[in-house]
């Protein structure tokens, strides 16, 4: 996912000068993320955090807002619903590396920070995509595509660059994103262009060269699709012949109502057949009419606004509401049947008013995709969840 607001204000700004300098030509060993001491306390209250324990990690994309933020709602609705984080943009190549000489880790320190105080597993996206990619990464000093030898030169720069700064703080990276088509065939994306379809292997190969003890990802979207799963299958065949080590699959599941959880459920299966954890790494479930169909989280795809297709502008209907939380109770009843494969389910943003899908596929919508509502607060699926949690055995 990609959608994402730039503008911060003035005391998130002063925030973030106080965490650490941008540096040019930063060293990994210059300027390293405070130690922070775990601050969180079990108060007593029911939650997810505490539901779900020794179950999966229930986790949240937080963005650097909220990582820097003092207001009690923001910190509690983090700290007391969710057991790990994932950066939502500030850890993506574009947010931490802009300019080939200049590593900014300012916004992805304060994340360290915030998951460090709050006791939360954090997990580090991502390493190589083919979006939010900085310009500068696929092109030469005349602006012309370097070539294979230059981009995994970078790419092997980047990579070790950014897991010697948090080694021993993160405990896994998606190393590649977004890598399969619908298909199932390998994405004709610029990394696969300039040095081919074994730029994958590449990366994993890398990223454990740097930290051995590293957990590697590899994450997606539509990965319910019967034939994209194939796909990813073979990609995990491959990398596992070539040597690599990867260690999950990300089941990114921006879900629909009309999402068919049987070939969600087979795909669990089948990832985990191949020997590697599952987790659910993107979860949201949008309320809204879609205009053709759900796209999953193909971020190429827009549609201009149309009225009829905002429906909900003021408030959630309660019977809309019902439909969400029957739909999340039917999900996670997957999750806890396979929980012995799952290792985290996390929801792609804190709150519905932070979630990409107020402006994706149409902009302007008002959309109710995650678990804590506008005023910080668990939405009723939320109990339902808990309740059956606790139930199960």
């Amino acid at each position: 996912m990609n959608l994402k607001s730039k503008a911060l204000p003035l005391s998130v700004i002063t925030a973030l000068a106080l965490t650490a300098a941008c540096k040019q030509g930063a060293q990994p060993s210059e300027n390293q993320p405070k130690e922070i001491k775990c601050e969180y306390v079990d108060d007593g209250t029911p939650s997810m955090r505490k539901a779900f324990e020794g179950k999966f990690l229930i986790g949240a994309a937080i963005n650097v807002r909220q990582a820097v933020s003092t207001d009690p709602k923001v910190v509690n609705a983090i700290r007391n619903n969710f057991s790990a984080v994932v950066p939502e943009n500030c850890m993506k190549p574009e947010e931490i590396h802009p300019k080939k000489d200049l590593y900014d880790w300012r916004e992805a320190d304060a994340l360290v920070e915030m998951a460090q105080r709050n006791g939360q597993v954090l997990t580090g996206h991502c390493l190589v995509w083919h979006s939010q990619l900085p310009y500068w990464f696929l092109k030469d000093d005349m602006a012309q595509s370097v070539t294979r030898e230059e981009l995994i030169n970078r790419m092997r720069e980047h990579i070790t660059t950014v897991l010697t700064r948090y080694k021993g703080k993160i405990k896994g990276w998606d190393v590649v994103n977004e890598a399969v088509m619908e298909d199932g065939s390998l994405r004709k994306s610029p990394f696969f262009n300039i040095i081919g379809p074994d730029f994958i292997e590449i990366a994993f190969k890398i990223a454990h060269e740097v930290d051995p003890d590293l957990e590697l990802y590899y994450n997606d979207y539509g990965m319910d699709n019967p034939a994209k799963r194939e796909g990813v299958i073979k990609l995990v065949r491959d990398l596992k012949a070539a040597g690599c080590r990867i260690d999950g699959i990300g089941m990114q599941s921006h879900v629909a109502f009309d999402t068919n959880l049987e070939e969600y459920e087979k795909s669990i299966e089948a990832y985990a057949a191949e020997g590697v954890k599952v987790m659910i790494t993107e979860l949201d479930l949008s309320v809204l009419p879609w205009p053709t169909g759900n796209y999953g989280a193909a971020v190429e795809t827009n549609f201009e606004y149309m009225k009829e297709m905002n429906p909900y502008t003021d408030s959630l209907p309660a019977a809309k509401a019902q439909e969400q939380t029957d739909f999340f109770v039917k999900l996670f009843k997957i999750y806890l049947k396979h929980a012995d494969v799952i290792d985290r389910v996390t929801f792609w943003g804190l709150t519905d008013a932070d979630s990409w899908k107020n402006g994706w596929p149409m902009p302007g919508r008002t959309d109710y995709p995650l678990a804590i509502d506008r005023n910080y607060q668990p939405k009723p699926f939320v109990d339902a969840i808990i309740k059956l949690a606790e139930e199960y055995k």
